[in-house]
């Protein structure tokens, strides 16, 4: 999943980075609202961290801006303003969640993972296509009864493939979702994580459940026979 952090206290933005990039996220940043907005109009985020607080624009006109153009983005404000009025008046205007500092950054994950269940309809903490099972809590992947032991690239393209199951995903939209705004599309980096990715599921799972189709991209499904 691809996320924006917009924060002007650069000590927090790079913790809270560090700490999202170390469980798979790719990750992007700014420190004030207008570039915020222009990387939120360009960019396609699943997640945007915004604080309230900022240079140039502050947040909550940042966040009137941006859903006046995308409604389909999730916002999760951080914010050291923590009074009902600042709360009602950002969720009404289209935040999804208001995080008050200081936070736990285990209850950001939280937040973050109930955020991305909520996009993509998934009422419990697992995905799952066939023997392929991945715990969102827990960040770890079975097939079947046995763990599967993944990078954390590899864990978010399959994340990625396990959430839009059956559909063709260009490499163009795995770059956007999966990796962050320094990734270079000419590099072949995705197609050796998709190989080695495919590699380690099909020593467990005995056929490759992500498939190839020529000039488009790639998908997954959970019918062995199919091409």
């Amino acid at each position: 999943m691809r996320i924006l952090v917009v924060e002007d206290e650069i000590d927090l933005q790079e913790a809270i980075t560090e700490g999202l990039r170390i469980e798979g996220y790719a990750v992007d940043t700014c420190s004030n609202g207008d570039d915020a907005y222009e990387l939120a109009y360009v960019g396609d985020y699943d997640l945007i961290l915004l604080d309230i607080n900022l240079p140039k624009m502050d947040g909550f006109e940042v966040l009137e801006k941006i859903r006046a153009h995308n409604n389909d983005v999730k916002v999760l404000i951080l914010s050291a303003r923590g009074s009902v009025l600042d709360k009602v008046k950002g969720l009404d205007i289209g935040a999804n969640d208001y995080l008050t500092k200081p936070f736990a950054f285990a209850e950001l994950e939280a937040r973050i993972r109930n955020l991305i269940r909520r996009k993509f309809v998934q009422e419990n903490n697992r995905l799952a296509c066939g023997d392929i099972s991945m715990d969102l809590s827990k960040r770890m992947v079975f097939v079947g009864k046995n763990e599967l032991n993944l990078t954390k690239k590899e864990l978010a393209l399959l994340e990625y493939f396990l959430l839009h199951q059956e559909k063709v995903v260009s490499q163009e939209e795995l770059i956007e979702h999966v990796w962050d705004a320094s990734a270079d599309s000419f590099s072949g980096a995705i197609r050796v994580h998709i190989a080695t990715l495919r590699k380690k599921v099909k020593a467990l799972l005995e056929y490759d459940p992500i498939r190839t189709k020529i000039g488009e991209g790639y998908y997954m499904s959970k019918n062995v026979g199919d091409n």
